[in-house]
Order: structure tokens, then sequence, then C-alpha cells
């Protein structure tokens, strides 16, 4: 497609502007000095791009289902004055390369480990945000955490399928919100829209709200330069809503971690339960004056930033996990 070629050179120059104009933000991606777009070929033969901007300690970042590096342009350029960012696009996503094979979320982390590896990154901060958390649960799992600095997940759940033999109190810390697969992905193409019983919709509806000047500007900046394929997202998605992820983060992440989620989001309480077995872990809950939703680090690039600098830079004291976030959830 003729876009992917001309990026590279729009980089360069310059040429693409933002939606908006905003205060200490650049306006177009000439304003954004330093910006790069690297490609590698992973092991089984996709070539993978991924946005890097800044100097200092290395933080990287692993965008959600159907998300890119193109969504974070405002998130980078604010923590690329500190730290040296990194933003993975998925296969299948993004500017990577589609792939018909691979689609499941163990290749995803094997594809971010050999991404580190083409960026020389021997031990690096990461940032998960959605089905991105996912991955770094399975990274760990297959890994361990001995390249790991500090961690940060973004709303999302230990397990989106909710099982039928669960209680309440299992299903609300697993944060268990689709019972049907199939019909979850029949709403994402677009077929059915699936009742409240189905699957939660919430964030189908947040998402369509541009009730950020962020959020409107930087998903139109994705829209400019990036064509997902439904088909080529969708394989992925089966694999990702049916995965239980509860064993890893109660038994395997044993380093600073960092927890963010909002009032919107359904998935509070399955936050509140990671934070309560993840030692040395913080919880960051945004008011709805904050944009608290699921795109909570896009609506509100400002204080995501500020909340997540200061968390990769302060003192580890051995006991984080009963802080919480001055922002606290109104009980």
């Amino acid at each position: 497609m003729p876009y992917l070629p001309l990026l590279p050179l729009m980089l360069l120059v310059g040429i693409l502007f933002f939606l908006l104009r905003l205060s200490g933000m650049p306006s177009r991606l000439s304003d954004f000095k330093g910006l790069q777009l690297n490609t590698f070929t992973t092991s089984d033969g996709v070539k993978l791009r991924y946005w890097e901007a800044g100097k200092g300690k290395p933080l990287v970042f692993v965008p959600g289902w159907a998300a890119n590096g193109a969504e974070y342009i405002y998130v980078m350029y604010l923590l690329s004055q500190d730290f040296h960012v990194y933003v993975l696009d998925p296969r299948n996503q993004g500017l990577s390369e589609s792939a018909s094979y691979g689609s499941r979320i163990s290749r995803f982390a094997m594809d971010l480990r050999e991404m580190t590896q083409h960026a020389g990154i021997t031990k690096a901060s990461f940032s998960g945000w959605s089905m991105g958390a996912s991955v770094l649960w399975s990274y760990i799992d297959l890994f361990g955490t001995s390249d790991l600095e500090r961690i940060a997940f973004v709303d999302e759940p230990p397990s989106i399928y909710s099982h039928q033999n669960w209680t309440e109190q299992e299903r609300l810390q697993a944060g268990g919100s689709v019972t049907s697969p199939e019909a979850m992905i029949e709403a994402f193409r677009g077929i059915k829209t699936p009742n409240k019983l189905v699957s939660d919709l919430n964030a189908f509806e947040r998402v369509q709200l541009m009730d950020s000047p962020w959020f409107a500007s930087s998903e139109n900046f994705s829209r400019q330069v990036t064509r997902n394929k439904p088909q080529d997202l969708e394989r992925v998605l089966f694999d990702h809503l049916t995965n239980d992820w509860r064993d890893v983060i109660e038994h395997k992440i044993d380093i600073p971690t960092a927890i963010f989620t909002g009032e919107y989001s359904p998935y509070i309480e399955s936050q509140r339960w990671m934070q309560s077995v993840i030692p040395d872990s913080r919880l960051f809950i945004f008011t709805r004056a904050e944009q608290g939703d699921h795109f909570l680090m896009f609506k509100n690039p400002l204080k995501f930033t500020s909340e997540l600098k200061s968390f990769l830079n302060e003192k580890v004291n051995g006991n984080l996990n009963t802080t919480e976030s001055d922002n606290k959830l109104s009980k």
C-alpha cells in the first residue's frame, strides 16, 4: 500500500500535521525532534516496525489490540524528554507486516523479546496497555523478569473470559466480562452488537467519545499513517480473550509494578486484586474528571506520563503495595 514507503519521508520532512494544536505538544512531526521509525525481521520472517525517541533509561510500550505507535505520539513526546522510549507495532497492527501465522499472545511476546534484542536493550522498564499487558504477562511467563527493571499495566483484566462455574467474587477478581468469545469477535467485525450479558460494552462506548483533544488528535494522526485489516486483527483475538493470567500475576511478578485504571473502567476490582497479590505494586485510579476509562493514557497523557515518570524514578523501599493513587475511587 502506498502510505508505507512514504512514511519515512513524512517523518523526515514533517508533512503530517496533527488534528489540533495543543499547548506544549508538537503540531507536526518535524516538531518531534529525534523521532525514528525502525524495522527488524522476526525469527519467523515477519517485518515489524517500532517507534523510537529520546535518551536515557529505556522504556518500552506494548500497544493493545489493533493499536500502534502512532497513537502514542503525545505519550512518547512527553516521556522522551527523560527516557529512551520505544513503541512496538505488533504484527498485523499499525505499520508492521501482516502475517497469516503467529497470531498468538505467546508469539507476540517473542516478537517483543526480539525487538528489544534488535534495539540492543539489555534491561528496560515496560508498559503494556490492554492486550499489551497480556503480552507482558506472557513475556514474564516465558522469560522471567531478569531483563525488566519496572513494569506498568494499564487497565487490563487477568481474564476477559468469564467462566460459568466462577463465583461472583472470582469473576470480579479476574475481571471476566465476556461469556462468548465468538460473539465478542462478531462485535468487532460489526456484524452484531452483543448484549451486556454476553460482553461488557464499556470499551466500545468509550472509544467513540472524542472527549479529549489529545485523544482526538492522536487518533486522527494514527488514521493518517496506518491501515489495519480486520481479518488480520481477528486472528489473535480468540487467543487473547480466552487466556487467564492470574497464576502469572500472583506468582511470577517480582519487580516494582504500577497498575493504572479509572472510575469508568469495569475492571477496577480486578486491578485491586492484582495490587493485592503483586509485591511492591502501586494502583493509580483516574477519576471520571481525569478521563479515567480504558483509554486514559491517550485521553489524559499529561497526568499519565507524570504519574508513570514518578513511579519509574521513585526509590523502592520494599513496601509499595499498600500505596494507591491520591485519586481513590469512592466506595
